[in-house]
């Protein structure tokens, strides 16, 4: 892939929805990028976030698929369209990125992919959590044999979502588990068997799960634990709000939310988690500087996203089925 030379990369994004917010925000913190504009289902909306964000609003997403003064698309729009608009980007040789879950199934991940790899372009799937500093190192120790044998790792997020924003989502399953899933990826590797449960507790018409567990084996014999929860936050001394855990016989390593908290509404969270705005930027910088600028390879690619798609289908294969499913 060609590095980008121009002094100043054009990001369009598709969709102007609550991550739009954030993106915006990491863009204008990146150097040497600029956010030109954006288009949106809803036109209400659009032209909101582009006097917000002081972009331009495209009436079409080919409008602003066409436009030369874009050199990369971020697609945000809902999981169902990232199939069509990232190739609908990637056609007009645009640069992508996009957003998690990044598709339906395994296959339409896989057309991205084939897509971007005949176009000789970046598509980067959005897992911004391995951007973040202390996963980074963690990774580092892990594959260093700092933290000795791998024992266990633990992934959990305990948030309260009133039922008017968990519809927005395709339940916990999908929307927070993809997230645990790259996690886990990025810092141990790919489990080899897994079991699933999953609950629906506080929600009175949406009928997907507000809580799902699951249970994992790794390569090396540990063990693995994913908690998603909609339900209810963790009020404890040391809530498990958002929480990484890995253990090994020479050492451990820990990640929290907890460590950086703003006592304001988030988007559309009770408070402010400093955090995730900050996974955000760097996940952007990394796309923009690191990828498209110095031509690296993202941290976690379309191959990784499929990965994580099938432990997610094994999740839901697990829950159906009520079984062990072996990856």
């Amino acid at each position: 892939m060609a590095k980008l030379t121009k002094e100043t990369i054009g990001v369009g994004f598709l969709g102007a929805g609550d991550i739009s917010v954030l993106h915006a925000a990491a863009v204008k913190k990146c150097p040497g990028a600029k956010l030109v504009g954006l288009w949106n289902r809803n036109q209400e909306r659009a032209t909101q976030r582009a006097g917000e964000f002081d972009c331009k609003n495209y009436k079409t997403p080919e409008e602003l698929i066409k436009d030369p003064a874009i050199d990369a698309v971020f697609v945000l729009t809902n999981l169902e369209t990232h199939l069509e608009y990232t190739k609908l980007a990637l056609n007009h040789d645009k640069h992508v990125l996009v957003e998690k879950p990044v598709g339906v199934s395994v296959a339409e991940i896989e057309q991205m992919k084939a897509t971007a790899d005949a176009k000789g372009l970046v598509c980067m799937p959005g897992h911004n959590y391995v951007y973040e500093g202390g996963m980074v190192r963690t990774r580092e120790l892990v594959a260093g044999g700092d933290l000795g044998k791998i024992v266990s790792a633990y992934v959990m997020y305990n948030i309260h979502h009133p039922e008017e924003v968990a519809k927005r989502y395709p339940g916990v399953v999908r929307q927070i588990l993809t997230h645990h899933s790259y996690i886990l990826l990025y810092l141990v590797g790919k489990p080899v068997e897994l079991c699933a449960m999953k609950a629906t507790l506080h929600y009175q018409e949406y009928p997907e799960e507000d809580i799902a567990m699951v249970q994992m084996r790794l390569h090396n014999g540990a063990l693995a634990h994913f908690c998603a929860s909609f339900a209810a936050d963790d009020h404890a001394a040391d809530p498990w709000t958002v929480m990484v855990k890995v253990i090994g016989t020479a050492g451990s390593t820990r990640y929290s939310y907890r460590d950086h908290v703003e006592i304001k509404p988030g988007l559309v969270h009770s408070q402010t988690y400093t955090a995730y705005q900050g996974s955000i930027t760097n996940e952007v910088r990394h796309f923009l500087i690191d990828c498209l600028r110095m031509g690296e390879k993202p941290l976690s690619t379309l191959e990784d996203a499929v990965t994580a798609q099938k432990m997610i289908e094994a999740c839901e294969e697990s829950i159906r089925n009520r079984s062990v499913v072996k990856l």
